[in-house]
Order: structure tokens, then C-alpha cells, then sequence
């Protein structure tokens, strides 16, 4: 038996920047998870992790992620996706110290 689609984000890393970014539904993209286009169709998600892939002067590793509704947005399933979009956790820099929005 097939296991049912979740709700799925492409993601990404920025190709010059290397920050974590996420495919917008304006085709965009963004550093703000909450800002992210929720793929609720296994076709449409396959479809726009396609289109992602294919823009690899914008940026490199595209991948579909697993995610959750949560009151600001949609929320990381995986502790991975939680990881990547706080930034590194050597030191207090980067998107830590100025918190998870950044534009």
C-alpha cells in the first residue's frame, strides 16, 4: 500500500550565499520558512522540485521537505529541516542572533 503524500516545501541553498532558502508560490525565493509554498499534491510538488532544480544559477541542492501547519506558517516535520533554517550552532551568529526572519 502506497504511504499517503504529506505536505511537502522545496528547499535549497542560496548558490552565492549558502543560506537556507525556500520556493515561494510567486516562484521567488525566500530565507523565511513561513514564506514558503505548502505542496499538498505529490504531482505538484514533484512538478515545482523540477522547476527548482532547473534554476541552478540561483541555487544548488533543491529537495522536497517534509512540513506541518503551525500558527505562523508552515513548521519542519524533521529535526534536520529545524536545523538548517536556524543556521549554524557553533556560535551565536548569523540567524541566531537576529532571530528566524530574515529577509
Amino acid at each position: 500500500m502506497a504511504q499517503e503524500f504529506t505536505p511537502k516545501v522545496v528547499t535549497a541553498n542560496a548558490l552565492i550565499e549558502g543560506d537556507v532558502v525556500y520556493l515561494t508560490a510567486a516562484d521567488t525565493w525566500a530565507r523565511d520558512l513561513a514564506q514558503a509554498e505548502v505542496l499538498t499534491d505529490e504531482a505538484d510538488a514533484d512538478y515545482r522540485l523540477l522547476q527548482a532544480q532547473a534554476r541552478a544559477g540561483e541555487i544548488v541542492g533543491a529537495y522536497l521537505a517534509d512540513v506541518r501547519p503551525g500558527p505562523n506558517g508552515p513548521e519542519p516535520t524533521h529535526f534536520r529541516e529545524d536545523f538548517r533554517r536556524k543556521g549554524p550552532s557553533n556560535l551565536f551568529h548569523g540567524k541566531q542572533s537576529e532571530g528566524l526572519s530574515r529577509a
